[in-house]
């Protein structure tokens, strides 16, 4: 590929992994049966946007060094498009920091407070229990981490419900599913207001309540987990803490129903669960590979030579 194109081509690809490619993903219904591809998958077309939206502004803003004697029309050019993408990453720095830096003082209050007023209770074992007046099961993510219950909730449920909802916020908790959704919400927040969508930062919130029910129902059964997530359908989780009530339960629910992880009526009914998983997979680590190898390498080339 000529390298004076390179710019246009991942400024188009960035525009296609943030526009039409998370819209019609977050409209896919396979992603119900395969969860764990399908998260990887958004890892990939996000972690792919930011390199191809990066590389855009950092290879027009490196070509003008080609150039023997590029005009000033060139030259202004070229140094806009190197300033557009420093900000961009200053922009995402800055939203990691904040971002972080707020998250993890939320949760150091919720733990400290949960420490103070919550009490172990042998119907909850390794959780905390709080005497609110509604019923709330979630986990507050960190180094420990806090299972939490109320008393309604326990009171509420049967012994067997209570282990898979607790089953369901120890996998959050093991697996850090904080650190993937603090990662799109990085994302989200360092895109200007005019631009940003949610569907990126929804679908991967539903795909970790998915992965947590897998492992519920893996040690409980599907039964008691849904009837729990019945239960707690309207259950408040407070800000920065991940809970069975943080996404719409229904869906999750007639998966629990359908007796495996695929849903019924989709394309994932008809295409086995693994081969799903496998050309999620497969894509994912294309929407990495062939832009690097394809486009940036010929550029990355090109600048080495001149240098040389």
């Amino acid at each position: 590929m000529n390298e004076t194109i390179t710019p246009v081509v991942l400024l188009v690809l960035a525009l296609l992994l943030t526009g039409p490619a998370p819209a019609l993903l977050a409209r896919a219904r396979w992603p119900l049966a395969v969860p764990r591809a399908a998260l990887v998958l958004w890892q990939a077309l996000a972690l792919a946007a930011v390199l191809s939206a990066l590389g855009a502004g950092a290879s027009a803003g490196t070509l003008v060094m080609m150039h023997s004697s590029p005009g000033p029309g060139v030259v202004v050019l070229h140094a806009v498009a190197l300033v557009l993408t420093l900000v961009v990453a200053a922009r995402l720095l800055w939203s990691a920091h904040t971002l972080g830096m707020a998250l993890r003082a939320r949760r150091r209050r919720q733990r400290h407070l949960v420490d103070l007023v919550g009490r172990p209770d042998q119907r909850a074992p390794g959780a905390l229990v709080l005497d609110a007046a509604r019923p709330v099961a979630y986990c507050i993510p960190g180094l420990p981490s806090r299972l939490v219950v109320s008393t309604p909730a326990l009171d509420g449920l049967a012994p067997a419900e209570v282990d898979a909802v607790l089953a369901h916020e120890r996998a959050h908790a093991r697996a850090r599913h904080d650190l993937v959704l603090e990662a799109f919400s990085v994302l989200h927040n360092a895109f200007p207001r005019v631009v940003r969508s949610r569907a990126a930062l929804e679908a991967t919130a539903g795909l970790v309540e998915m992965l947590a029910d897998d492992a519920a129902r893996r040690r409980c059964g599907p039964v008691p987990l849904a009837r729990a997530l019945a239960r707690l359908a309207d259950a408040p989780v407070p800000a920065g803490t991940l809970g069975s009530g943080a996404v719409s339960p229904a869906v999750r629910i007639r998966r629990l129903a359908s007796g495996d992880a695929a849903c019924p009526g989709s394309v994932a009914g008809a295409v086995p669960a693994w081969l799903l998983a496998a050309l999620a997979y497969a894509a994912a680590v294309a929407l990495v590979v062939v832009p690097t190898v394809a486009v940036a390498a010929p550029w990355l080339t090109a600048v080495a030579t001149t240098l040389t």
